[in-house]
């Protein structure tokens, strides 16, 4: 891949490349092995995968603090590893296993972790908005200067519920980012074809609520621009838009033979636009890493995706009583 310039200003450590080339690269061979489980019937259901837009979770992770929360659709996985959770429970919830996350019930799309303040994939297109709104919504109630991370994609930017909850942020002035991963497909659709006012950060202007465009292909970028966002959130001066261009690789889930593209589009962007070689030619060029440390963080990951892979398929299925738990709040311990 021919070498580019970050759009971002660098002042970024060895360490922290190197991290960012580490998470990005968990998140691009986790899914890589989902999609191989599926294939192998593994993983029934829906599966989307989040392989090419691995730059925009772990950019914006970069700009978050403990205490800050984060929900998201149907295209979750990236977001879970990227804010800490254990590849293990991930994948095993992934087979629909008693180890999983959500003890096997609720699959790709339904898994959470108060630990780790991820509340959720969600299935409905752009349902996650309001609640992201409403965990917003709490933490200025407490008083704190937490913020919210509100993942959706463009296909959901033309749902109504979105320019609600648009309103409803900017009347209150709630600490909530709302980001749109604009991978310029939707479910099928090309955003050219679905949407006139393809500059989706630029409706937020009715409601007062600033934002900009990102480019979703380049992590310091997203971790610049978030680290904008979230200082506008913590300074009381409510929401805030980032629309992060970015590509999938892949189909919108795995039953997707995504027609509606060309090959050559698609190895255009692997080839000159990829996240993660981009961080790959940063850290050869800057001399912070060679050939083969590279090589040996690649297999350390692959290692630890084969694991999770492989506690997935050992983890018993879960036992019928399960189907009983966890239905009401009382269920849930006090000190939990």
């Amino acid at each position: 891949m021919a070498a580019r310039k970050s759009t971002a200003k660098s002042n970024i450590s060895k360490d922290e490349l190197l991290g960012y080339y580490r998470d990005m690269l968990l998140i691009r061979r986790f899914e890589e092995k989902a999609g191989q489980l599926y294939g192998m019937g593994l993983i029934g259901g829906f599966c989307h995968l989040y392989i090419g837009q691995e730059a925009v979770v772990v950019g914006l992770e970069a700009a978050a603090k403990e205490g800050d929360k984060r929900v998201t659709s149907y295209r979750d996985h990236g977001h879970m590893l990227a804010c800490g959770m254990d590849p293990n429970g991930v994948m095993a919830e992934l087979t629909g296993r008693e180890g999983g996350y959500s003890k096997g019930k609720g699959g790709s799309m339904h898994m959470f972790s108060k630990e780790k303040h991820f509340y959720g994939g969600h299935g409905i297109v752009g349902a996650q908005v309001p609640i992201g709104a409403g965990l917003a919504f709490a933490d200025k109630y407490k008083g704190n200067d937490n913020v919210t991370f509100t993942y959706f994609g463009d296909g959901a930017a033309n749902q109504g519920q979105v320019y609600e909850t648009y309103n409803m942020a900017m009347l209150w002035d709630l600490p909530v980012i709302f980001v749109i991963e604009n991978n310029k497909y939707a479910m099928g659709t090309s955003v050219q074809r679905a949407t006139k006012s393809p500059s989706l950060w630029e409706r937020g202007a009715a409601y007062g609520i600033p934002g900009e465009e990102v480019d979703g292909m380049d992590v310091l970028a997203v971790k610049a621009a978030g680290e904008k966002a979230v200082a506008h959130c913590r300074a009381g001066k409510g929401p805030y838009i980032l629309e992060i261009m970015t590509y999938r690789y892949r189909g919108h889930s795995m039953s997707d033979p995504a027609k509606y593209r060309t090959r050559d589009e698609v190895q255009k962007m692997r080839e000159e636009r990829d996240a993660i070689e981009h961080v790959r030619d940063l850290l050869l060029q800057g001399k912070h890493a060679t050939e083969d440390d590279l090589k040996a963080i690649d297999k350390d990951i692959k290692a630890v995706v084969n694991d999770s892979a492989e506690f997935a398929k050992e983890s018993p299925e879960p036992a019928l009583e399960e189907l009983w738990t966890d239905i009401y709040a009382d269920d849930v311990p006090q000190n939990a």
